[in-house]
């Protein structure tokens, strides 16, 4: 089949070696000018297999409302006339029961394990090396109410056989040594084994030129007006003066696919939701993280990408606005200072904002869009990077009619989010 994917960061990338791998043609279009620009530019570098949860949890309302009032919020909301914005976030809000949070965790970590598999697979098989290890996450807890509350998320984790540990502060210094200036701030850790870190843009750079090699074109700097429609089925996809024709085309645009797709009667309810990350250059590397600590109290990960420390986190719903606000700056750089003190150059330090396309329960849609011709890879939220592989592998097999490795249902579209 002649497939065209639209988008070119690692959602889309990642979709199209899959393609291409079963004996596709593939096409890559993409507005920017160079691939992995959007969310994929500078994220976090978290591979976090083990840690896919979603944002809407319970006691998350009442958080909400305290972190109005704190100087380093995680989660911020400006107020919108946008009603879509308003509806996910009553949507979200209806995600936060404990049911709900236990169901769709169970869908991310299903998808995002079956990613951590996929990755690996084809990293052996490419030998790409991106600023990777395999060296897992720790996340870090500082109030001993924080540290109880894991333990549900534990259970969870011990059921679907996801290996993990709950740490005590020396054993989180044992696994971190430079964290050991703040041994007695922390109540404990929870970590993930498993988990992997890698620079996202890289691989996804990487990844890109093996395809081009290979034959597949790249469409870059290049806008899609519109997706052709002709009765039920799309046909292929309008840039500027010229059509493209197609058998099949697969949206995996970030926020944006909701957008481009509205014209069709399809009304995604996928938010761009603002992160920010910092880059600083290590300068005692004794100091540094060894992997990804993610700080439970700021919600912020702080990741060692080689010769380099990325922090990122923070969501704020701001509409598509990359603005960098300075307070929100302020928050990352505060996080890094505290836990790895003396390990960079803060004064080289580089920021970034990026907009990450989230589902009102977390849960990404991947697969059939309900109109013939038409496929969905997107609303990863934050863990992109991390369902990456496994989403484009699961959307690859249903283009190409194969059988699915995992349960397709719980992120085919269209699907009621207000349950």
């Amino acid at each position: 089949m002649r497939i065209l994917v639209v988008g070119a960061g690692i959602i889309g990338v990642t979709s199209a070696h899959y393609l291409h791998a079963q004996g596709h043609e593939v096409t890559i279009i993409d507005a920017a000018p160079a691939v992995a620009e959007g969310a994929s530019h500078a994220n976090a570098g978290q591979v976090s297999w083990g840690y896919a949860s979603p944002w809407a949890a319970p006691g998350i309302p009442v958080k909400a409302l305290r972190w109005m009032f704190a100087q380093h919020p995680p989660l911020l909301i400006h107020p919108s006339a946008d009603w879509r914005q308003w509806r996910w976030l009553g949507w979200m809000l209806r995600n936060c029961t404990h049911e709900r949070y236990q169901r769709n965790k169970i869908w991310m970590l299903s998808l995002a394990r079956y990613s951590q598999q996929a990755l690996a697979a084809l990293r052996a098989e490419t030998g790409l090396r991106y600023d990777d290890r395999q060296q897992g996450t720790l996340q870090l807890f500082r109030a001993q109410k924080a540290m109880d509350a894991s333990a549900a998320d534990s259970k969870v984790l011990s059921d679907l056989d996801i290996p993990h540990a709950l740490l005590s502060p020396d054993e989180c210094v044992a696994r971190e040594p430079g964290l050991a200036h703040m041994r007695d701030r922390l109540a404990g850790g929870l970590l993930m084994p498993g988990d992997e870190t890698g620079d996202c843009r890289m691989f996804t750079e990487l990844l890109a030129d093996r395809l081009r090699q290979a034959g597949v074109t790249f469409h870059l700097d290049t806008s899609v007006d519109r997706v052709v429609r002709h009765g039920d089925r799309v046909t292929g996809l309008v840039l500027g003066d010229r059509m493209l024709a197609a058998d099949a085309v697969l949206i995996a645009a970030g926020y944006e696919t909701a957008g481009l797709l509205r014209p069709l009667g399809l009304d995604l309810p996928v938010m761009p939701v603002k992160g920010y990350s910092a880059t600083v250059p290590i300068t005692d590397p004794g100091k540094a993280p060894v992997s990804t600590i993610l700080d439970d109290h700021h919600k912020i990960a702080v990741t060692r990408l080689g010769d380099r420390i990325r922090a990122a986190g923070i969501a704020e719903l701001a509409g598509p606005d990359r603005t960098l606000t300075p307070q929100r700056c302020d928050t990352v750089r505060h996080v890094v200072a505290d836990l790895f003190p003396g390990a960079a150059d803060m004064g080289a330090i580089r920021f970034w904002t990026g907009l990450r396309p989230m589902t009102p329960n977390g849960v990404p849609i991947v697969g059939e869009s309900g109109v013939k011709g038409l496929y969905l890879n997107t609303g990863h939220g934050t863990l992109g990077w991390t369902m990456a592989c496994g989403s484009g592998r699961l959307v690859a097999d249903i283009i190409g009619g194969r059988p699915v490795a995992i349960d397709a249902a719980p992120y085919a579209w269209p699907r009621p989010f207000a349950e």
